[in-house]
């Protein structure tokens, strides 16, 4: 661990409350998010509105509301689209049904699903087309959960702890174990023994479903925890992974954790030692106004525990979209195909997307 000071964040008004923010790093966005927010933000600009989103394209308070005053609409059933119009479909994955439905109805569809998630649905078809039963762990109701358990509706159980594994009735088919990405490795573990407890022969992946961003910024937070007076978690209570860091600090003792959607939720009489976080769909402008609303008076600390260097192109449909767009105005503006500009996605970080929405 090592620990720098980042100036960009230093308070302009100590209040003489808090003595030090310890920030962790990683926090916020993750690349399946970077993404998903990219592509909606290229939708919006692409078509004129509204544009229709199939569930909220990020579990976060803050990114939702933003797109809806750019006159996005988000829905809970396709049929909620009029016909013809264009169509997103959030990052937490879609059962295959929902595609069809979408790609039916819509002009032109978008499908922002995470790559871990869609790795975990490539599993669950390879595993079922081969015979296997799944166990799956994941969160009833939760959208990535109710997504994966639609690719094979009748060779799949979801279970959530012990007792539902020891409830699970007799399997005689092989059994593989899988996961919703964004589970804590606590909700994960002691579930994950209990199954290959029950079915020793279980099958897993070579690699873990568990998303590298949700490990991550447990594995920072747990570096806070026990340095802290008070833990604020940033992200909204739908956030299964912002849940899961408000869960894994309460269980490390740590007495004042606060969850919120933003910095007009905090009171006003913390003191001590603060860390910060925030959900892996959480903007970073709103763990800025945290840290400047807490205006500590020895500065920031960050906490860091990894570098996170992972990126998702946004789909290829709306990349190449874009890039026709790019081409067309550039001929009709009297410009050169050969020497325009082209746009590095990559440079581009969804954080400054979203506050140009604001604009």
């Amino acid at each position: 661990m090592s620990s720098t000071a980042e100036p960009a964040l230093e308070p302009s008004t100590p209040a003489g409350r808090v003595d030090i923010v310890l920030l962790a790093e990683p926090r916020g966005f993750c690349a399946g998010v970077e993404m998903a927010i990219k592509a909606l933000a290229w939708m919006v600009r692409s078509f004129p509105g509204p544009v229709y989103c199939y569930h909220e394209i990020v579990h976060n308070k803050l990114v939702v509301d933003r797109f809806k005053a750019q006159g996005v609409v988000f829905i809970d059933s396709i049929d909620e689209v009029p016909p013809g119009s264009p169509i997103m479909l959030s990052a937490h994955g879609s059962p295959p049904a929902i595609l069809e439905a979408a790609r039916a109805r819509g002009s032109y569809v978008v499908d922002s699903v995470c790559p871990l998630v869609t790795k975990v649905h490539h599993e669950v078809k390879v595993r079922t087309g081969k015979g296997y039963r799944i166990v799956y762990v994941g969160h009833e109701g939760h959208e990535e959960a109710v997504g994966t358990m639609a690719v094979a509706p009748d060779a799949i159980d979801r279970v959530e702890s012990v007792e539902e594994v020891a409830a699970l009735g007799h399997i005689e088919q092989p059994v593989a174990l899988l996961a919703q990405t964004t589970l804590s490795h606590r909700d994960w573990e002691g579930v994950a023994v209990a199954v290959k407890a029950r079915f020793p022969d279980v099958w897993t992946p070579g690699r873990s479903d568990l998303c590298f961003a949700t490990t991550n910024r447990q594995a920072a937070l747990m570096e806070l925890a026990h340095r802290c007076d008070v833990i604020v978690v940033i992200g909204s209570a739908n956030s299964s992974n912002t849940r899961a860091l408000e869960q894994l600090a309460i269980e490390e003792g740590c007495e004042r954790v606060y969850r919120i959607n933003g910095v007009e939720e905090l009171p006003d009489n913390l003191t001590g030692i603060v860390g910060v976080t925030a959900g892996a769909s959480a903007p970073e402008e709103l763990v800025t106004e945290v840290v400047e609303f807490l205006a500590p008076l020895n500065g920031i600390e960050l906490v860091h525990v990894t570098d996170e260097d992972e990126y998702f192109p946004p789909p290829r449909n709306i990349r190449d979209l874009q890039s026709s767009i790019e081409m067309a105005s550039t001929v009709l503006l009297g410009g050169t195909l050969l020497d325009r500009p082209v746009m590095d996605d990559r440079a581009l970080g969804a954080s400054d997307v979203l506050a140009s929405l604001s604009k």
